[in-house]
């Protein structure tokens, strides 16, 4: 009797588990543009600047490696590729060194291959003064050099709709913009010491209670000015 009922409960639990269901597999969806995002060799590319490409093409060019066949590797026109080769062709070292980190057109150094070299130099610090190195900007800037600071048989080209007369004036004005540059330029590390200087003085100065309460009472209009100076030039040091 044990046996019969050991044999039947050894069924029972046998029929339990044959009728479980099985756990059901999860499947989990990764998106295509994640995938791009976080294993894309694209998301970590260190991009050479302009005047390190031209080296590498021209001393791959210098070893035997013809810019037919460096234009076919790249997928890249014939045209740009002579272009890059002969990208810093007239233009002088100090100028190129100023260029070393930067990327820019080839449009750019064409332009610049058009002044002496001392106007070279000066372009290029105003292009990166004001972080604009451009085509249009190189461009305006050979429009507005003087004749004496082009190089020798070249002509400076004229705007459309632009006399010599407004072109004299912009030589004047940008010459009194290079003078200002310079001007800022040679003070600017002296005035923020100085403004860094002045900013903690004046602001001990507000967090001593007797001084603030002696502002708030008697010169409400100066705490609120001495107390938004002090915010707005520790954000920006």
């Amino acid at each position: 009797m044990i046996a019969a009922l050991a044999a039947e409960l050894d069924r029972g639990i046998g029929a339990i588990f044959r009728n479980a269901k099985k756990p059901r597999q999860q499947h989990y969806h990764v998106s295509s543009s994640v995938l791009r995002t976080k294993w894309s060799y694209n998301n970590r590319i260190n991009r050479l600047s302009s005047v390190q490409e031209h080296f590498k093409m021209r001393r791959a060019i210098d070893r035997g490696i013809s810019p037919e066949r460096l234009s076919k590797a790249l997928c890249v026109d014939l045209g740009q590729i002579n272009r890059k080769v002969t990208l810093l062709d007239g233009v002088c070292p100090e100028a190129v060194d100023l260029l070393k980190d930067r990327q820019f057109s080839p449009e750019v150094t064409a332009a610049l291959r058009r002044m002496k070299p001392a106007r070279q130099v000066e372009a290029v610090e105003l292009m990166i003064a004001a972080n604009s190195i451009t085509v249009s900007y190189a461009r305006a800037l050979e429009l507005a050099s003087a004749k004496e600071m082009l190089a020798a048989g070249k002509r400076p080209r004229k705007g459309r709709g632009i006399d010599q007369e407004q072109v004299d004036r912009m030589e004047r004005e940008m010459s009194g913009v290079q003078d200002q540059y310079r001007m800022i330029e040679q003070g600017f590390g002296e005035d923020t010491l100085n403004l860094v200087l002045a900013r903690g003085y004046v602001a001990k100065l507000v967090d001593n209670k007797s001084v603030f309460r002696y502002l708030e009472r008697n010169h409400g209009a100066v705490l609120e000015q001495v107390v938004g100076l002090v915010n707005s030039t520790s954000a920006d040091v």
